[in-house]
């Protein structure tokens, strides 16, 4: 992401929580801000569709047809018949059953990337944005280094020296993610912490981590759920480039990579193997940027004014 993405994103933050303000007012807001979003018809129909595919791979053990490794070698590389809608693979397993499954470890994954990132950057950013000084200065310095890298790259660099395994990937990218969860949280909290309130408390002698839990976090959870959402598309397309390259889920576990990696090699045979996954991770970034634009604009000050 971009120094001019990460503003565009910090601007979504919503309105001060004052001392005093009654629930009524926060019940008002949260209504406005769901009227927004279901206005926006892109992110409701982009929410609509990722909810389904979560609910499907979630059930995938109870709905598939098959077992994920229930191999049938004479049934190999057929096409779509009434027993496999989708077709087998090289090995005769069924793909609708594996694309199932397949969702339920990618999707896994891309939320383990961005729980180890916000878990990281979403405390730290708290704490440099608010605090600033030397803490905040070597905190972002911290930042501009593991930023400098690409992401994959430097990923691949961890998994090299730890040794591939999906949990380990999503753990690296979760590290590597942190510093953009960072980047967002600390620049909302700098502007919420200019706020007269937030000055007020602290004249008063109110203790700094009642101030960041009470008036701090909230005003930022916006603009760190709209990151997070973006994040989420990000690590979910990181998840099929290191499973693409073996460095991720291995077999036979499968996961939307890994079988785009797997119907690379058969390609000019069954060019439909690499379709299907293809179509499903379209499917599910799309969605994952369709809702943050929509909480983007519900969530925006500028929305909110208008």
């Amino acid at each position: 992401m971009t120094r001019s993405e990460s503003v565009d994103v910090r601007k979504a933050v919503t309105a001060p929580v004052e001392d005093g303000a009654d629930l009524g007012g926060h019940v008002s807001r949260g209504r406005a801000t769901l009227r927004r979003f279901r206005a926006n018809r892109s992110a409701v129909v982009g929410c609509a569709l990722l909810l389904l595919i979560i609910i499907v791979t979630a059930a995938a053990p109870l709905i598939a047809p098959y077992g994920p490794a229930e191999v049938d070698i004479s049934d190999r590389l057929s096409g779509p018949t009434p027993e496999h809608w989708l077709g087998t693979d090289t090995l005769g397993r069924d793909t609708l059953t594996r694309l199932m499954h397949g969702g339920r470890v990618s999707l896994a994954a891309a939320g383990l990337a961005v729980l180890i990132a916000t878990l990281i950057g979403l405390p730290l950013g708290l704490a440099g944005g608010y605090f600033g000084g030397i803490v905040d200065w070597l905190l972002d310095r911290a930042a501009d280094v593991l930023m400098s890298f690409p992401a994959i790259v430097l990923t691949i660099a961890i998994i090299a020296a730890v040794g591939p395994g999906l949990t380990t990937a999503m753990v690296s990218l979760g590290i590597v993610y942190a510093p953009r969860m960072y980047r967002v949280v600390r620049g909302s909290t700098i502007e919420v912490r200019r706020e007269v309130y937030i000055e007020a408390s602290t004249s008063i002698g109110t203790p700094h981590l009642m101030i960041l839990r009470r008036r701090v976090l909230p005003n930022i959870l916006p603009a760190a759920l709209v990151q997070l959402s973006f994040l989420l598309a990000s690590a979910l397309l990181a998840e099929v480039t290191i499973s693409l390259l073996g460095l991720g889920a291995l077999p036979p576990t499968a996961s939307w990579g890994s079988m785009l990696g797997q119907a690379f090699q058969e390609m000019r045979s069954q060019p439909s193997l690499a379709v299907y996954p293809g179509i499903a991770i379209a499917i599910a970034t799309l969605c994952f940027n369709l809702v943050g634009d929509g909480l983007r604009d519900a969530f925006g000050r500028e929305t909110r004014k208008a």
